[in-house]
Protein backbone atom coordinates (compact mmCIF):
# COMPACT_ATOMS: atom_id res chain seq x y z
CA UNK A 1 0.00 0.00 0.00
CA UNK A 2 1.14 2.97 -0.91
CA UNK A 3 1.19 6.25 1.01
CA UNK A 4 0.92 9.51 -0.63
CA UNK A 5 1.71 12.76 0.71
CA UNK A 6 -1.84 13.75 0.00
CA UNK A 7 -3.02 11.10 2.53
CA UNK A 8 -0.66 12.35 5.00
CA UNK A 9 -2.19 16.00 4.47
CA UNK A 10 -5.82 14.64 4.95
CA UNK A 11 -4.93 11.99 8.10
CA UNK A 12 -2.83 15.19 9.40
CA UNK A 13 -5.95 17.52 8.86
CA UNK A 14 -7.93 15.03 10.88
CA UNK A 15 -5.69 15.20 13.62
CA UNK A 16 -5.46 18.39 13.51
CA UNK A 17 -1.60 18.74 12.66
CA UNK A 18 -0.31 20.97 10.97
CA UNK A 19 2.07 19.40 8.24
CA UNK A 20 3.94 21.62 5.02
CA UNK A 21 4.11 20.25 1.67
CA UNK A 22 7.47 18.99 2.08
CA UNK A 23 6.77 17.39 5.97
CA UNK A 24 4.21 15.52 3.86
CA UNK A 25 6.23 13.95 1.32
CA UNK A 26 9.11 13.04 3.93
CA UNK A 27 6.25 11.53 5.93
CA UNK A 28 4.77 9.58 3.39
CA UNK A 29 8.26 7.99 2.31
CA UNK A 30 8.90 7.32 5.75
CA UNK A 31 5.22 5.68 6.71
CA UNK A 32 5.68 3.35 3.51
CA UNK A 33 9.07 1.64 5.13
CA UNK A 34 7.25 1.25 8.21
CA UNK A 35 4.57 -0.52 5.95
CA UNK A 36 6.83 -2.61 4.46
CA UNK A 37 8.49 -4.09 6.91
CA UNK A 38 4.80 -4.48 9.35
CA UNK A 39 4.20 -6.70 5.75
CA UNK A 40 7.58 -8.52 6.11
CA UNK A 41 6.02 -9.18 9.68
CA UNK A 42 2.65 -10.46 8.60
CA UNK A 43 4.58 -13.18 6.41
CA UNK A 44 6.17 -14.85 8.83
CA UNK A 45 4.33 -18.18 10.16
CA UNK A 46 3.25 -17.33 14.17
CA UNK A 47 1.36 -20.61 14.43
CA UNK A 48 1.69 -22.69 17.61
CA UNK A 49 3.32 -19.41 19.28
CA UNK A 50 1.50 -18.37 22.46
CA UNK A 51 0.47 -14.23 22.66
CA UNK A 52 2.36 -12.95 25.32
CA UNK A 53 1.90 -9.60 26.27
CA UNK A 54 5.30 -9.56 28.48
CA UNK A 55 9.17 -11.16 27.59
CA UNK A 56 9.25 -12.15 31.33
CA UNK A 57 6.30 -13.08 33.96
CA UNK A 58 5.48 -10.60 36.07
CA UNK A 59 5.35 -10.61 39.91
CA UNK A 60 3.56 -8.70 42.11
CA UNK A 61 6.14 -6.40 43.50
CA UNK A 62 4.32 -4.57 46.45
CA UNK A 63 4.87 -5.64 50.09
CA UNK A 64 2.64 -7.28 51.99
CA UNK A 65 -0.05 -5.72 53.92
CA UNK A 66 -0.16 -5.51 57.45
CA UNK A 67 -0.93 -3.21 60.03
CA UNK A 68 1.26 -0.71 61.72
CA UNK A 69 1.40 2.05 64.37
CA UNK A 70 0.90 5.24 62.55
CA UNK A 71 3.35 8.23 62.80
CA UNK A 72 0.86 10.57 65.42
CA UNK A 73 -0.11 13.95 65.08
CA UNK A 74 2.81 15.51 66.79
CA UNK A 75 5.42 13.35 64.54
CA UNK A 76 2.84 14.55 61.27
CA UNK A 77 2.75 17.77 62.12
CA UNK A 78 6.91 18.45 63.63
CA UNK A 79 8.20 19.75 60.25
CA UNK A 80 4.86 21.81 59.46
CA UNK A 81 5.46 25.63 58.60
CA UNK A 82 2.37 26.29 60.34
CA UNK A 83 0.10 24.22 62.27
CA UNK A 84 -2.79 24.83 65.11
CA UNK A 85 -5.01 22.92 67.44
CA UNK A 86 -3.10 19.63 66.11
CA UNK A 87 -3.75 20.61 62.18
CA UNK A 88 -1.90 22.01 59.06
CA UNK A 89 -2.32 25.83 58.71
CA UNK A 90 -2.76 26.60 54.93
CA UNK A 91 -4.01 29.72 53.08
CA UNK A 92 -7.74 30.37 51.99
CA UNK A 93 -8.07 28.99 48.85
CA UNK A 94 -12.08 29.46 47.97
CA UNK A 95 -13.57 32.58 48.68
Amino acid sequence: MKITPETVSYVANLARLSVTAEEAVNLSAEMDVILSYVEKLNCLDTHGITPTAHAVPLENAFREDRAEPSLGSALALRNAPDQGEGCFRVPKVIE
